[in-house]
């Protein structure tokens, strides 16, 4: 058998099976109930550099002091 042979069944069989197995263990690492704070501060992420002084949208996309000023 030369190399090439022996490293595709390698890779076929026994790598794939690793690299399964290596994807299912990272699944249940983040699901684990220990790892619900390190989701919930993932989730807030976008919200971080929130404050409220930045203008806030309305309904139809438009800023809410715009749609003051409009109603005339």
């Amino acid at each position: 058998m030369d190399t090439y042979s022996f490293l595709r069944e390698l890779a076929d069989s026994w790598i794939l099976l690793a690299m399964f197995g290596f994807f299912a263990g990272a699944a249940i690492w983040a699901f684990l109930p220990s790892q619900s704070s390190a989701r919930e501060d993932a989730s807030m992420i976008p919200f971080r550099n929130d404050d409220d002084a930045s203008p806030r949208l309305g309904s139809k996309g438009t800023s809410r002091n715009m749609e003051t000023m409009n109603h005339d």
